[in-house]
């Protein structure tokens, strides 16, 4: 498999009042603060993490729709960092998203066949082609011919999520980055959702990095998850080893919070303690300690690097994850 995507650092900081008159001092919002991964040609990537902890900023900074504080973006092999005006339009046709809300990221005041069509006119797609691609498109996400003349208040939710789906693919695109697409929806109709994005990767030859706080989501469409707390990575892996095996105690508290089908089975649940600390103000050393129901007093003080934990590649960053090497 050949990269597809490189995220190295990067961070995106929002700049926040300075509330305190005579402090020369900056205060900013660590949104993203430092996270790296790498995504392969054709997978899934999960993105996973509480709300707060910035993985849908993330997926903006990774498609350019935010600046990036600091870090690098590959796409590709070739560093898109600081691409800006034609360079960036082109890099458009190749990098598309999913939104969370499908009513909102749809204009109201257009037809369907409008919606899809406009990226294809703006890349001056031929005009016999750009409805050839229309009839296909609606086909392939489970809408009929004559949908294409109506609007999008119109049509349920899970429809109107099939219509940005098919607006996302319009031009052929490598990378889609699927943000939380079926929260919005549903349960009936996630399924449904679901199994229609991993049928368009088949077709499509797709990348995703799916993002979501539904953990039984990403472990039916992703290949490898990623786990996020406060603007960092703390864990990444095989959706198996992360599921059967997870590291890091805040994956494991997530993990344990998902609901077991099976009614025989009981589930040790872990309870976090105290609130999710403000991104604003970060706790110093593990940015995990505060709630942690293993924190010893390095955690304080020193922050713990990503390392392997495990043979198949699983990295953690805990101090007290067991480090297999090689």
């Amino acid at each position: 498999m050949n990269t597809l995507l490189e995220v190295s650092n990067i961070k995106k900081h929002f700049p926040l009042k300075n509330k305190q008159l005579f402090s020369s001092e900056k205060p900013v919002l660590k949104a993203v603060d430092g996270i790296s991964f790498s995504v392969q040609k054709g997978e899934t990537l999960g993105l996973v993490g509480e709300s707060g902890c910035g993985k849908s900023t993330a997926g903006r900074v990774i498609l350019k729709l935010l600046e990036a504080s600091s870090g690098n973006i590959y796409f590709k092999g070739e560093n898109i960092t600081q691409f800006k005006g034609e360079q960036m339009r082109k890099l458009r046709k190749e990098m598309q998203v999913i939104f969370q809300d499908p009513y909102a990221s749809l204009n109201p005041r257009k037809t369907i066949a409008q919606t899809i069509m406009e990226p294809m006119k703006i890349f001056q797609v031929p005009k016999d082609e750009q409805n050839q691609r229309l009839e296909r498109l609606l086909d392939v996400v489970g809408l009929q011919s004559y949908h294409k003349y109506r609007y999008p208040h119109e049509f349920s939710g899970g429809q109107r999520q099939r219509i940005g789906i098919a607006r996302a693919l319009a031009l052929d695109p490598e990378l889609v980055i699927c943000d939380e697409p079926v929260s919005a929806l549903d349960v009936s109709i996630q399924a449904q959702v679901i199994n229609l994005m991993e049928d368009l990767q088949q077709e499509f030859n797709l990348t995703y990095i799916f993002i979501a706080h539904d953990l039984s989501v990403v472990h039916h469409i992703s290949d490898r998850v990623a786990v996020m707390y406060l603007g960092e990575l703390v864990e990444i892996g095989n959706v198996r080893d992360v599921y059967q095996d997870p590291k890091h105690p805040y994956t494991q508290a997530l993990l344990s919070a998902v609901p077991e089908a099976d009614p025989y089975h009981e589930k040790q649940r872990v309870i976090l303690k105290g609130d999710l600390p403000s991104p604003a103000t970060p706790p110093q050393g593990c940015k995990f300690h505060t709630r942690c129901p293993f924190a010893e007093e390095i955690c304080h003080t020193e922050k713990p690097v990503m390392k392997q934990v495990s043979p198949d590649g699983q990295m953690a960053a805990c101090h007290f994850a067991k480090e297999v090497v090689g």
